[in-house]
This record gives C-alpha cells, sequence and structure tokens, in this order.
C-alpha cells in the first residue's frame, strides 16, 4: 500500500462521504439517476416506516419520490435485482463473470474457504433438483418458491438456524449466484424466479479482474472514502481496493482511499441539509468506518429484546450537514394512517435549526407516506 501524502479532516472526510450518497444539496432529480449512482439499493423488505430501499430513495428525493417509479423500474428491465440488491442493468456484465466462475476464490492465496467448499459440495448434491428447476422455469416461468419443485433435494440446508428448512430458497439463491435464475419481481411475499438469459442484458461479460477493478472503482464513487481492504460481510462489499487516491484521515489510522472529484468538489464548497435516513444506509451500513469518521454511537436493534434497545426498533440515523447527531424511533401504522415518533434521540443537545430541520423531515415523510405525524409522550430525548 503506498504512503499517504494527502491529509484530510475528519469534517472533510465526512462531507466526502455525504456527498457521495448524495445527501448533501441540491437533492438530485429521479430513482434511475440515484441507483445508478449508488451502484445498489438493498431491497430488505422489513416494512416498521417503509421498506429500506423505499426509504433510501426517499431519504435523497424527498416527498416528490413515486414508490411505482422503482417497481416500474424493476419490471421493465432499467434496474435488475441481483444479490438481494437492484442494480443498473447495464452493470450486470460486471458480474456475469463472477457467476461463470462461481465459486470465485475467497482466500488471499487464490483458493476457496472451507464454507466455499461446503457450499459448492451442497449444491453438486442437489443437481437433479436444481435441473429440475431450471426444467420448470424454462416452461412456465416466472414462478414464486412455492410454485417450484422441491422433491428432488436429497440433502436438506443446515445452517445454525436462520435458514434450516429453507433448502428451495437456498438452492435459488445459489443458482441466482451462478447466473442460472434471476429475480423478476414480486408475487406477495415471495420473490417471483425466472431464468437468467431472460432478464439479464445480453451483453458481453468484462472479464472477472477488470469487473473487480471497475466495481471498486464505482463502488468508491458511491462511498467518497473507504478502505481498500476489509473484512468480508455479506451482502455488498465495504472496501474498493487500489483505487482512487491514497489519503490519511486527521485523528483515525491507516490509510483510506478517496474519491478525487468528491475531494475536489467539497473543498470547493459544501451544501449541507438534513436527513433521516434508513438504518440500512449505505452512509451507515459499514459499522466500523462509521465508528471510525463519525465517533457514532448506534447498532440497529431490531433483533434485540424490546427490554434491552437504546433508541428503538429500527431507530433512523440523523445527519446534519455532514455530521450524524441522533436518531429517531418511529413507525408508520397504515390502518391508522399514522407516522407515530416515540422517540428523538439528540446526542447532544441540538441547536433550535437542527430541531426544526429534523421535524421539517419528519412531516415531509409522514406526507409521502400519506399519513398523519405523531408524537408521542416524552418523544424527545437527550443521551
Amino acid at each position: 500500500m503506498p504512503a499517504a501524502t494527502v491529509r484530510l479532516s475528519p469534517q472533510e472526510a465526512r462531507r466526502v462521504c455525504v456527498r457521495a450518497q448524495l445527501l448533501d444539496s441540491p437533492r438530485p432529480d429521479d430513482v434511475l439517476t440515484v441507483v445508478r449512482h449508488l451502484g445498489v439499493l438493498q431491497l430488505d423488505p422489513t416494512a416498521h416506516v417503509a421498506p429500506n430501499a423505499h426509504l433510501v430513495l426517499w431519504s435523497r428525493l424527498g416527498s416528490a419520490y413515486d414508490r411505482e417509479e422503482l417497481d416500474d423500474l424493476l419490471a421493465g428491465g432499467g434496474l435488475v435485482e441481483l444479490g438481494g440488491f437492484a442494480r443498473p442493468a447495464e452493470d450486470v456484465r460486471l458480474h456475469t463473470a463472477e457467476m461463470a466462475a462461481w465459486p470465485v476464490p475467497a482466500g488471499r492465496d487464490g483458493g476457496l474457504k472451507e464454507w466455499q467448499v461446503e457450499v459448492e459440495g451442497w449444491v453438486e448434491d442437489n443437481d437433479a433438483a436444481r435441473l429440475e428447476v431450471l426444467e420448470t422455469l424454462r416452461g412456465d416461468g416466472p414462478l414464486p418458491a412455492p410454485s417450484l419443485p422441491r422433491g428432488a433435494i436429497v440433502r436438506a440446508w443446515r445452517s445454525s438456524g436462520w435458514n434450516d428448512d429453507r433448502s428451495l430458497l437456498r438452492l435459488l439463491d445459489l443458482m441466482a449466484a451462478r447466473g442460472e435464475v434471476a429475480v423478476v419481481g414480486r408475487a406477495g411475499q415471495h420473490r417471483l424466479w425466472d431464468l437468467a438469459e431472460r432478464v439479464y442484458p445480453d451483453d458481453d461479460p468484462v472479464p472477472l479482474e477488470e469487473a473487480r477493478r471497475e466495481q471498486g472503482r464505482r463502488r468508491l464513487r458511491a462511498l467518497g472514502l473507504a478502505r481498500a481492504r476489509s473484512a468480508v460481510t455479506p451482502g455488498e462489499p465495504h472496501d474498493v481496493g487500489a483505487v482512487g487516491l491514497t489519503v490519511a484521515v486527521d485523528g483515525v489510522r491507516g490509510t483510506w482511499q478517496v474519491d478525487e472529484e468528491h475531494l475536489e468538489a467539497v473543498r470547493a464548497g459544501f451544501e449541507p441539509r438534513t436527513a433521516v435516513l434508513s438504518p440500512l444506509d449505505r452512509l451507515v451500513m459499514d459499522r466500523k468506518r462509521m465508528a471510525e469518521l463519525w465517533d457514532f454511537d448506534y447498532q440497529l436493534e431490531m433483533y434485540k429484546p424490546a427490554a434491552q434497545r437504546r433508541w428503538g426498533y429500527w431507530a433512523m440515523p440523523v445527519l446534519a450537514g455532514a455530521d450524524l447527531v441522533g436518531k429517531v424511533d418511529a413507525r408508520h401504522e397504515p390502518a391508522e394512517g399514522v407516522l407515530r415518533v416515540d422517540a428523538v434521540h439528540e446526542d447532544a443537545p441540538w441547536s433550535a435549526d437542527v430541531r426544526a430541520a429534523v421535524e421539517a423531515e419528519l412531516e415531509d415523510l409522514a406526507r409521502w407516506l400519506g399519513a398523519d405525524l405523531q408524537r408521542a409522550q416524552q418523544a424527545n430525548c437527550r443521551r
């Protein structure tokens, strides 16, 4: 790793990250522009306030965002679902080489990890079931998982518990990773599956190493500032490889990669705004980066018992300018037509301007949801 020759103040680093995530002013104009810039949009279905993808888009576009626009793009092929993320259709060619090479070596020695060998063996053992799924989809697809055959599965999927008794769904996910099937929409709570050849654009794949470098460049453009290498995590990686400019951030150990265009832009000027974020927003999804750059004390507490939660089931981080300053514990109750704010946690006392800006964002969120904004008693809290 080359030595860093450029130093950033913590405030500069944060501004780069915020600008890269389209959370400064002015707001972007449309869904496709946002997703093309961010690269990925996590399609998590949790809807305590709104599903993550819609909440992320509202944070960028405001109440003018029409949720049908995302659905139309996924149905029309402008966006495709890949690995639980919506991605621009033109980016699929960056992933098809990995699909063809599945399982792609994850070890630094170029070999497969033990878990990859186990997964590969499980798919091979259930090859008859895989072929039966492909044959059924070829004749009758797209179909939801309950309409697909599962009788040919000879070895059930075993895990720590989360995916037990979900063998067909696990097989479909792995077939998607191999580039054999793809998600084309939803039927209620079920994903609709079809042959990938019918879904993905007929573009030539990018060679694997070139594709990985390009993925790193695009990820850095979306994150602004990232480590060249980080721990492997489920879903979209947090590291970017040897792309961008190597820099150091005052008060933070090690070096980072920064997108030079974003850095030049924030040094020329930064237009802040206030935003209420999804807990799965890419600005905060890398919890290690969040702690290093913002010293922001936060956890997603939906999996904790209620009595152990400090901030709430789906507490949404609050961004004021380039600073993460608190959390909003809220829930949407569609049957009652209410967005209920149970608590607003100020990590340190907010100024009147910040408090007013957060209130305006919550009013905008309620308006977008078609709900009335209601506050519980003692909704304003301090650390």
